[in-house]
């Protein structure tokens, strides 16, 4: 199984007695499987002085956490677009690959925890918002024509059901843990894909770093696919009252099963395997 890491880089509020933000590092491990807990995967911390912020310290940061970890990855996964050209170069001289992402919900918890947790217990802590990442969304892109699917619908699936993900047969595809962020009895939205092409579709989509689905009440009114850290795709157009209902439907679902939803891909309704399956969380990155 591939080993996935979820890295930031970034200040932390803590003041230096410079007066400067302590920047740090923090790695995780990616949990593949629903029922595992993120606590148990690898994690890795280190401060950083504001004046050793680069590529360079980063490099020696990540070969620290290498020489420690079980296993290198064989991906890092970053969401800070205004860090991307360091963690790249880092990560390159480190020989790691290195993607940007929006497809770090083990990170996104971590962190949401040491804002709240660690860094008050540090030595010049002073208060602040983690810091936004939000960015002004681009337009959504149209699906090459030979992908689009020829039907589609929404579905429901219990978060107990994904205990057995890792025994259904799919050819591509992720999950992540569900530990904590939802009950075993919690219903769990998705969206089957059904298309004659389904394996090119599910390939293709594979490359993305799908990150959520969501519904865009338009014009025009669709599904769109947000990927990487700012792309987004026109999925299905939703074009009539009945269409618009359920993807209503969906959207509260999605917001009663603290964001988490799936999306499958399948040849025919008929179809008990998956050309591509994927678990996702719509994340508040910060």
């Amino acid at each position: 199984m591939a080993t996935i890491w979820e890295l930031d880089f970034y200040s932390r509020p803590i003041v230096q007695d410079n007066g400067k933000k302590l920047w740090e590092v923090v790695i995780c491990e990616t949990p593949l499987v629903a029922g595992s807990d993120p606590a148990d995967g690898f994690r890795f911390a280190k401060y950083c002085p504001s004046s050793s912020v680069n590529s360079a310290w980063l490099k020696e940061a990540l070969e620290e956490a290498i020489a420690q970890a079980p296993a290198p990855p064989t991906l890092i996964r970053f969401f800070r677009r205004q860090m991307n050209n360091m963690i790249l170069k880092a990560s390159s001289d480190a020989g790691l690959q290195a993607k940007a992402s929006r497809r770090i919900t083990a990170l996104s918890a971590w962190l949401d925890q040491r804002y709240a947790e660690t860094y008050p217990q540090s030595p010049g802590y002073q208060a602040s918002p983690n810091p936004s990442v939000q960015y002004l969304p681009d337009p959504a892109l149209v699906l090459p024509d030979a992908l689009e699917g020829e039907r589609w619908a929404f579905v429901n699936l219990t978060a107990a059901d994904f205990a057995e993900m890792g025994e259904w047969e799919i050819g591509f595809g992720e999950a992540f843990s569900l530990k904590g962020l939802v009950p075993p009895e919690q219903k769990i939205p998705g969206m089957l894909i059904f298309s004659r092409r389904a394996n090119p579709l599910a390939a293709w989509l594979s490359g993305l770093e799908l990150a959520y689905l969501k519904f865009d009440g338009g014009p025009p009114t669709s599904m769109v696919l947000e990927t990487g850290v700012s792309d987004r795709w026109l999925l299905a157009a939703v074009n009539n009252k009945a269409t618009i209902e359920e993807a209503k439907a969906f959207e509260a679902a999605k917001a009663a099963a603290n964001n988490v939803h799936f999306i499958g891909i399948q040849s025919n309704p008929e179809e008990e395997t998956f050309a591509g399956f994927w678990l996702l969380k719509e994340l508040q990155l910060g």
